[in-house]
């Protein structure tokens, strides 16, 4: 995993541990075959391109409220 896009991620989601939840869940989809979301010159494991995806906003989270009504 790079810092630079680590770093860089963590601008856009400041709480590491959805940070980790939300690119982890990622790194599990490309694995199992999804496209990646973001086009590069190198080739990037799949963490980096998760990161990546986070930093260009191509990946947002949505956090569960209990109080909200389930549609």
């Amino acid at each position: 995993m790079k810092d630079e896009y680590l770093k860089q991620a963590q601008k856009v989601i400041q709480d590491p541990n959805i940070l980790v939840n939300v690119v982890s869940r990622r790194v599990k989809q490309l694995k199992h075959g999804s496209r990646p979301l973001v086009e590069s010159l190198e080739k990037l494991n799949p963490e980096d391109i998760a990161l990546r995806e986070v930093i260009e906003g191509k990946i947002t989270y949505q956090l569960y409220n209990a109080d909200e009504p389930l549609n």
